[in-house]
């Protein structure tokens, strides 16, 4: 299959990251008009539009209201992407538990630098609306909402998640929710539900820890797929695996990689959801991060696309809203009743105050206005991050250009004592997530995930120049 870059609108933005690379475009230049470029590469006007926002979401360009688009600052230093992970020779057992709960005991500790938890800050998400909200439902109905509530979790919330999925294209009754304690619980249900102890998983690597400890805990195996840092998986590879190998289930994330950032084009999804239907593999995909999108547009989730109706959707508000409520939700599909038979034997049910209030702060339209915020504050959270990452650490660091989220990873090169670098940075109260957890056959050991969940600070930027000076030390 043809790779991402056979697209025009790739091939036209390669083609402006060439000019500006050997100088033909200088640093501040306007580019010509959306119009002019359609003009002159014969495309048509949604093609160049397509380009330039590509281009400004890789931080290449910057869109100038009632002027058009120019040519970035050019960072000095800056970081080359990480490598493309090579693919597992077979499955294996998940053994990573004890990594993860010594790395969350760290991180949740809150005298050290916030950078090895992926969880943004309470005082950056500004959620008091949403508490006053949950306090006013408390006040006014504390008894009514002192019960267990329904397995499938309050109807008014998952009626407002269901309107919100029309959005997106991804048509939804409130049948096809199930409430559940954040995207953890969601992502445990689902394999759960598609897959027995001694089964295999197919999962991106790097992937998010979480998803590997749940591999872990239900005895499940992974298969880890190659991952490009900007593009996303590698489909040929996943064609090539499934006519060699059984899998039970393809868990993949929607949109941004957690801890790459990596992201599919809507193509790219297509051609993913064909192939598995070949082969008859369910998806899972996690999109808690799809909410924090830099573009233009919120990308569409696989269930949304044609061909994604073997797919079981999991999600939250962990990320986007409020991590401490613990409201997440899973769409089976089909396999609801499956779902719903495992939550209640899992959970019986989820708390109903924190589903009350959420419904009320979405159907007010106050999340919305939200989201704009917070998409901002983690986009230049991520831009402050990588010019701190590129002034202090080792000229070889390798950096990740999530377009979405509020992660970033950094490859050192290979050799690199990570492990040893994670102890100084402890001993000098910072903590970071290593990258072996984020691999099944604890692989990336010289690779990190830093989390840029927190307000930028002097603080913060003087945390990520000592990490770096530790770097340099260690190299």
């Amino acid at each position: 299959m043809d790779a991402p870059s056979t697209y025009r609108y790739e091939q036209l933005a390669d083609l402006i990251t060439g000019m500006i690379g050997n100088g033909t475009l200088a640093q501040g230049t306007r580019v010509p008009s959306v119009r002019a470029l359609s003009k002159q590469h014969g495309v048509s006007i949604s093609t160049a539009l397509q380009t330039y926002r590509t281009l400004e979401d890789r931080g290449v360009l910057v869109a100038r209201p009632q002027s058009g688009f120019y040519v970035a600052a050019v960072q000095r230093g800056m970081l080359g992407l990480p490598s493309t992970s090579p693919r597992s020779a077979k499955a294996s057992a998940v053994s990573i538990s004890g990594a993860v709960a010594a790395l969350l005991q760290h991180s949740s500790n809150r005298a050290f630098m916030p950078f090895g938890c992926a969880v943004p800050d309470g005082d950056l998400l500004a959620s008091k609306r949403l508490d006053l909200m949950l306090s006013r439902a408390a006040r006014r109905h504390g008894t009514q909402h002192n019960v267990y509530g329904p397995p499938q979790g309050e109807l008014i919330l998952r009626g407002e998640i269901a309107k919100r999925a029309m959005r997106v294209g991804h048509m939804l009754s409130p049948d096809d929710i199930v409430i559940t304690s954040g995207c953890t619980e969601a992502l445990t249900l689902a394999l759960s539900a598609v897959a027995k102890p001694g089964d295999t998983i197919a999962v991106e690597a790097p992937t998010y820890m979480g998803l590997l400890h749940t591999l872990e805990v239900l005895g499940l195996k992974a298969l880890e797929l190659p991952v490009d840092p900007v593009h996303g998986i590698d489909i040929e590879a996943v064609a090539q695996l499934l006519d060699t190998e059984r899998v039970a289930a393809c868990a993949l994330s929607s949109c941004f990689n957690n801890p790459l950032g990596s992201m599919m084009a809507e193509a790219d999804k297509r051609a993913l959801l064909a192939v598995l239907a070949r082969h008859d593999v369910p998806l899972i995909e996690d999109d808690v991060y799809g909410d924090l999108y830099f573009g233009r547009e919120r990308p569409k989730p696989f269930i949304a696309l044609d061909g994604g109706a073997n797919t079981i959707y999991c999600s939250s508000f962990s990320k986007s809203l409020a991590p401490g409520y613990r409201v997440g939700w899973v769409a089976a599909g089909a396999r609801t009743r499956r779902v719903v038979e495992r939550k209640l034997a899992f959970s019986l049910c989820g708390a109903v105050l924190p589903q009350v209030a959420l419904a009320e702060f979405l159907a007010s339209g106050a999340y919305d206005a939200h989201l704009r915020s917070v998409r901002r504050l983690f986009q230049d959270n991520l831009a402050q991050m990588a010019r701190a990452i590129a002034a202090s650490f080792p000229t070889e660091t390798k950096m990740s250009r999530p377009a979405g989220g509020f992660v970033l990873w950094l490859e050192l090169p290979g050799g690199f004592d990570l492990r040893g670098l994670f102890d100084a940075a402890i001993d000098q109260g910072i903590c970071f997530a290593p990258g072996d957890v984020f691999s099944a056959s604890r692989r990336f050991r010289n690779c990190l995930r830093l989390s840029a969940g927190h307000g930028w600070n002097d603080r913060i930027e003087d945390g990520i120049r000592r990490l770096g000076r530790l770097a340099c030390e260690l190299m």
